[in-house]
């Protein structure tokens, strides 16, 4: 996704005001840099733990951590563990 690495599953739903997308990144696995220009991204992790980086601020995820990345910035996702990193992520048009 987005250039990124390894493998991982996604669905996502969507309408005009969300996208709901629940996210395994494998192990290995990363979603590759990224601008956010349809709204606000949060993602919350389920399981596993593994690294976001916002604007150049790397952010440590684990499990019942929240990663948000407001419209307009660059982020990315990484799976820096030996399990999936397992993410319910919601973008909130804006």
């Amino acid at each position: 996704m987005n250039g990124g690495t390894g493998q991982m599953t996604v669905r996502m739903y969507n309408d005009e005001k969300y996208r709901i997308i629940p996210t395994t990144i494998h192990r290995g696995g990363s979603i590759g840099m990224h601008r956010q220009t349809s709204g606000d991204d949060m993602n919350y992790v389920l399981s596993g733990i593994g690294k976001a980086i916002c604007d150049g601020v790397e952010e440590e995820l684990k499990p019942g951590s929240l990663h948000i990345c407001p419209k307009g910035s660059e982020h990315s996702i990484i799976n820096t563990g030996n399990e999936d990193l397992v993410l319910f992520t919601i973008v909130v048009a804006r």
